[in-house]
């Protein structure tokens, strides 16, 4: 080698990764033509750990901490070189450095709604989302499984194969729970725990850790959603019967206000009284109750006696809830049908 070759050639004397860059887990510090310097500095900070890969085999690992790179703190090295104690020439070898510190609030969510056997609904499909924790815990496992021999591997990389991890254990875990669906919202802090189970040896299989896991929703497509929350409604309504009756008490002062005043009130009543009728029978076989056989038709009113309907219309007058104009009104009506 010629002396111009020689004071060409460049040595690395400071190994050290200051993470400048949120979000990277592997980072190769580069070496192109460039040779390590036998004595050199390597820096490995708290959160950090450094990875020597020669000859494409794992040779170091090392911990937070700063060494000299020597035949001793280079053992395995020095084994794989054949080095004798005395030997102290550069080398070349990868070195890695790899992020330890805990990635927060990832979020995970299912792509496409999960088709489960409910034991209310039947069949139905159901998405989830939540959030959950890792760090890397193993960069020596974690660069045989993962990362390789790339030059930077970062959290998106990483996150595109932990997705598909956790929705296959949740879909597992919905599937086997046998928990109804309006009771899952009570049970997910169990749901969060047995998914975690279920995860931490296939994240520790890759050299990650799972810190933790948690299920924060839940939900049903839009359409079965719907049909719930009318479900809900239906419920909500309790007893028709005293509902209809409330109803009616309402109606009279309200149809005073109407067009066509009080005269329009018992056709009003009657309507809603066998609305409610058939509600009830409705929801009473819905629910699970016995239908109740067609009542027949109800036989013709008999002629109102018109001396009772202005009394009627006198006793409503008097209780306020109609106008002297409904009653004058009203009455006219009577006495033309009287007379007529």
């Amino acid at each position: 080698m010629s002396l111009g070759s020689f004071i060409r050639k460049q040595f690395i004397d400071i190994l050290q990764w200051n993470e400048d860059r949120d979000g990277v887990l592997a980072w190769r510090h580069p070496m192109q033509d460039f040779e390590i310097q036998y004595g050199a500095s390597l820096t490995v900070r708290e959160s950090q750990m450094a990875v020597f890969v020669n000859e494409g085999k794992v040779a170091d690992v090392f911990g937070p901490g700063m060494y000299k790179l020597t035949t001793q703190t280079l053992p395995i090295l020095t084994y794989l070189k054949n080095w004798d104690k005395l030997f102290e020439s550069p080398f070349k070898s990868d070195v890695i450095f790899f992020s330890t510190r805990l990635q927060l609030g990832r979020r995970w969510g299912t792509a496409q709604p999960v088709t489960l056997r409910d034991s209310e609904f039947g069949m139905v499909r159901l998405r989830a989302f939540g959030v959950y924790s890792y760090q890397i815990s193993d960069p020596a496992k974690f660069y045989r499984e993962i990362s390789g021999t790339r030059d930077e591997y970062t959290v998106d990389d990483l996150e595109a194969q932990l997705r598909n991890m956790v929705v296959a254990a949740m879909t597992t875990a919905l599937g086997g729970s046998k928990v109804p669906f309006l009771d899952i919202a009570g049970n997910q802090g169990l749901m969060s725990q047995s998914i975690s189970e279920q995860l931490a040896p296939v994240f520790d299989r890759y050299g990650v850790k799972l810190d933790n896991f948690t299920v924060e929703n839940v939900s049903l497509p839009e359409e079965l959603q719907k049909a719930l929350d009318t479900r809900i409604s239906m419920g909500m309504a309790g007893d028709l019967g005293k509902f209809t009756q409330y109803q009616t008490a309402t109606s009279i002062p309200l149809a005073a206000q109407n067009e066509g005043g009080i005269a329009g009130i018992g056709a009003g009543l009657a309507a809603g009284a066998a609305l409610g009728q058939t509600m009830a029978a409705g929801l009473g076989v819905g629910q699970g109750q016995p239908a109740q056989p067609a009542q027949p038709a109800a036989p013709a009113a008999a002629p109102v006696d018109p001396a009772a309907r202005l009394q009627q219309l006198k006793d409503l007058l008097d209780k306020g809830l109609i106008t002297a104009a409904d009653y004058d009104t009203a009455k006219a009506e009577v006495l033309k049908k009287l007379t007529s």
